[in-house]
């Protein structure tokens, strides 16, 4: 899901979001395990513009100078773009050597497929030094697939003074709340809420964020485990999504926009013109990026928890959201895993979150988290009593997709609650 989603790229990486940026002539390539051989690594990854675009190629930079015999072919992609040409890449059997992945589902159909390198023994030190909730994802079956850089949740992020100017004096702590916010901001002539249509994931935070505060955490577990999602609780979930949906909140033009585009969510919020979206930590990041002015909203800018639903069964300490972390393809160069092992150092994690972009998941990093609104999101993952990865990375990629696409027909007024959840379940009974 997640971060840097704009299509511009930063100036003198000509070319870096269609094609590939060279970092120097490839003078050959060994994928023998001989360390000293030449090696190239092929990098795919999604901080395509500012401010972790740059950190990346530095560090990239840092270490080829003090590896004179490795090489970088590195390939900054959109979000949408990189999942569409990944999954070309796999079918193929041709995997980049370092690849961005959330873990889940996604990565274990790699793992299945015999796709990616099992990093277990090699990051065992590594791992000691990393939060514990933040590998979850990347280990299937005792195993180590990928390393985590970043890890936090999706919550909403809020306009202080637009939501001051329609006279709302306190941050929403139930879903009531939430649908009594945007009535006020609709009032004070402010567009309530920006979301990103195109795009889809943006959409199912709302359902699968709504379906944990009615049925708890584990109705959504239950739901892929028996291959059923037609229940009340994941109903209801749809239920009260269509309460928002009624109230027409969103940007004009909202079905057609990206996430990260000029005119597109992150925008919309950055360029001061909603009062909020429900988003992951890297939110203020790519609104800066995306606005105008490319500072974003500043201190106006805040954030708070998704609240509580009236009866519901579950805690608002439970947390939706994930992290960003690299693979390793199965037939990357020797050079792949040591590399990535210096992107996690504490030295880079901590430049990392200096750029407000990346919540880090290395322990002796966390010292470096700066902005407020970081620090909001940080506490509040610390007290988590309970969290769920993305479904359309925990779940397999066709079930994930389903529950995107089911969702979007909500937001669109196409389908109904109860229809969305039968499709949904028609799906999970083959992925």
């Amino acid at each position: 899901m997640t971060p840097h989603l704009s299509r511009r790229t930063l100036l003198g990486l000509a070319g870096a979001g269609a094609g590939a940026y060279l970092l120097s002539a490839c003078s050959g390539d060994d994928k023998s395990g001989d360390p000293n051989a030449p090696q190239t690594i092929n990098w795919w990854h999604i901080q395509n513009t500012e401010p972790m675009l740059p950190v990346w190629a530095a560090m990239a930079n840092e270490y080829k100078a003090a590896h004179s015999n490795v090489t970088f072919t590195i390939q900054p992609l959109e979000n949408e773009a990189f999942k569409a040409k990944l999954t070309t890449a796999t079918q193929a059997g041709d995997p980049p050597d370092l690849f961005q992945s959330w873990g889940g589902g996604v990565l274990k159909q790699q793992v299945d497929a015999g796709l990616v390198k099992d990093l277990t023994d090699d990051v065992k030190d590594l791992v000691a030094g990393i939060l514990p909730a933040a590998m979850q994802p990347y280990t299937i079956d005792g195993k180590i697939y990928g390393i985590p850089f970043d890890i936090g949740m999706v919550g909403f992020w809020y306009n202080k003074e637009l939501f001051t100017r329609a006279g709302i004096t306190e941050t929403p702590t139930t879903w009531t709340g939430v649908l009594d916010a945007v009535r006020k901001l609709k009032a004070a002539g402010i567009t309530p809420v920006a979301l990103a249509g195109k795009d889809k994931w943006p959409a199912h935070f709302y359902w699968s964020y709504l379906a944990m505060r009615i049925g708890g955490v584990d109705a959504l577990q239950k739901a892929v485990d028996s291959k059923n999602f037609d229940t009340p609780d994941l109903v209801a979930a749809g239920e009260r999504l269509k309460e928002l949906v009624d109230l027409q909140p969103f940007q004009k033009g909202f079905l057609g926009a990206e996430f990260g585009s000029p005119d597109g969510q992150a925008a919309t919020m950055g360029n001061g013109n909603a009062g909020m979206e429900l988003m992951g930590q890297w939110a203020p990041a790519v609104q800066a990026s995306s606005s105008t002015s490319k500072k974003g909203l500043g201190d106006k800018l805040g954030f708070f928890p998704f609240p509580s639903v009236d009866g519901g069964k579950g805690a608002a300490t439970e947390v939706f959201g994930g992290g960003n972390g690299f693979a390793v393809g199965k037939d990357a160069p020797a050079a792949t895993i040591d590399f990535l092992k210096f992107l996690l150092s504490v030295e880079n994690q901590k430049r990392s979150a200096q750029t407000n972009a990346v919540l880090p998941t290395v322990k002796d990093a966390t010292s470096a988290i700066s902005d407020p609104n970081n620090k909001a999101v940080a506490e509040a993952l610390s007290k988590n009593t309970g969290f769920q990865l993305y479904l359309d990375q925990a779940y397999a990629p066709a079930l994930g997709q389903q529950i995107n696409d089911s969702v979007a027909e909500i937001i669109a007024g196409k389908k109904s609650p109860a229809a969305i959840v039968k499709d949904i379940t028609q799906v999970a009974k083959t992925a």
